[in-house]
Parts: C-alpha cells; structure tokens; sequence
C-alpha cells in the first residue's frame, strides 16, 4: 500500500488488521468534568515559555513545507505498509541520554493516527515513584525498563495535530505513575537526534511544552477518573480493565492556541 508524505496531500488511512479493534466508546470522560485552559490564567512566564515552542513548532512546519513534507510522512517515509497498530518507525524512537520516546499508530476512528510519549526511567527526575497497588493483576515495567506514557497526539489526514488524549495503563503497558510525578517529568522530554527526522523530533518536543496546560488538565482528569471507575468496580484491577481505554480528551489548534496566548500576553 503506498500513501501520501507530501506537505499538501492527504494522507491515506492505514491497513486495517482481519480482526480490527472496535474503539471503544466507554464513556470515562462523563464520569469527570474536563475543560480545556485558558491562557488568561497563565503566568507571564510560562505564556512566554509557550510562545517559544509555538515558534518552534511554525519553524519545523516551514521546513518540512518547503520540502513537500509533514510530520506525519516523516515517520512513515520508507516504513512499508502503513498497517493497524504497528510501531512507526519501527522499534520507535528514543533518545538514549534524555529517556524520552515515542512512536506513531492507528486504531482509533476520527483520526488518522497518533504520536504515543513516554519518559523511559534514565530520564526520570528524582522522587518519583510507581504507584502502589495491591489490586496489580499483571506486572509493571520495573527498574531500567519502566516508562511512564506522558500523552497521545492525535493527528488529522494531513498530518497536523487535532487532539489530544491520556489513557488507561494497559493501552501502552506502561508503569503507572501519579499524575503530579508524570508532570514532573514533561520538563525531561526532549528528542535530540535526527531519526527519523530531525524536524519531527523538534516538533514533539515543543509539542509537549506548547500544550502543557492541556496536558496536566489531562494529567490530573486522567487520575480522576481512574480513582472514579475504581469506586464503581470495587475490588478489580482498574488498569487492566478493557472497557476503561481513553480517559480524557481535548481538541487543540496550534494556531487558535497561540492566538490565544499572544492576545493574553498583550492584555497582561
């Protein structure tokens, strides 16, 4: 199957598996409000913080336009078939000295796909602990080998961000982590190498700075709704619970965004 890298084309959906999984519609996100931010309630600091990675995401675009490319065919460029759930690029990517991860898949409906992150444990900052459990009916990653999923980017037939989203642990069999310790972490991620693709790797790692805010709103919801569906199935291993897979989302537009943080800032 081929599909489209170029900046201005679309890009084809993937190769669905014989069995497909359903998306699951679970209804998590009702069981705890979520809003998304708003940058009047932004320090000064941190509308300045997001103003930089705003540029630096306008920045990666604009190269990869003039090259007839976007984020999206960057990580599938040479990849093969683009097939359901399969890692792209293939054993993902990661940063040996900053511990930070990623990878793009498919199986979700209103989508194209979707960037996974994740903190691997060299990167973590001090203090941080797994959460104690002692429902756990499957092992964690432990040691060297935990990692903690920061958030999913949700990506559109172009390759442009439209959401995004916070799950259940075993969507990605991560080592769970309290909401404020995976926080602490988002200062840690940054990809600093050039595979697969230097611009790509610059994107999401001002990806995750530029929608902070949206990001710890989702943090913090995730964990709500978490200690929310334990309380109704009392007894069970809620983070092996397939009918619990998403648990928080919010649109985002990098334009609208940064238009609204700019405006507050002038207010300010």
């Amino acid at each position: 199957m081929s599909f489209a890298v170029r900046g201005g084309g679309r890009l084809a959906a993937f190769q669905p598996r014989a069995r497909r999984a359903a998306t699951r519609a679970n209804g998590a996100a009702s069981l705890v409000s979520l809003t998304p931010p708003a940058a009047r309630d932004l320090r000064a600091r941190q509308r300045r913080a997001l103003l930089e990675a705003g540029a630096e995401i306008r920045a990666c675009y604009r190269v990869l336009r003039k090259g007839g490319l976007n984020v999206v065919g960057e990580v599938l460029r040479g990849q093969g078939p683009f097939v359901e759930l399969e890692h792209y690029p293939r054993d993902d990517v990661y940063d040996e000295e900053t511990g930070a991860q990623y990878y793009y898949h498919a199986h979700r409906d209103a989508e194209h796909g979707h960037f996974h992150t994740f903190l691997r444990a060299r990167g973590m900052p001090q203090g941080v602990a797994p959460l104690a459990y002692p429902l756990g009916s499957e092992p964690w990653p432990s040691g060297a080998d935990a990692h903690s999923h920061l958030i999913a980017i949700s990506m559109d037939a172009y390759g442009f961000p439209i959401g995004l989203f916070a799950t259940n642990r075993w969507v990605t069999g991560e080592t769970w982590y309290p909401c404020e310790d995976v926080i602490r972490m988002l200062d840690r991620y940054a990809v600093d190498h050039a595979f697969p693709s230097w611009p790509v790797n610059r994107w999401i790692s001002a990806m995750i700075v530029l929608f902070r805010p949206h990001i710890e709103r989702l943090l913090r919801h995730r964990d709500r709704v978490i200690a929310a569906w334990q309380r109704a199935h009392p007894g069970q291993d809620v983070f092996e619970d397939r009918a619990l897979e998403a648990t928080g989302w919010l649109p985002i537009s990098v334009d609208a965004w940064l238009e609204e943080v700019a405006a507050a800032d002038r207010v300010a």
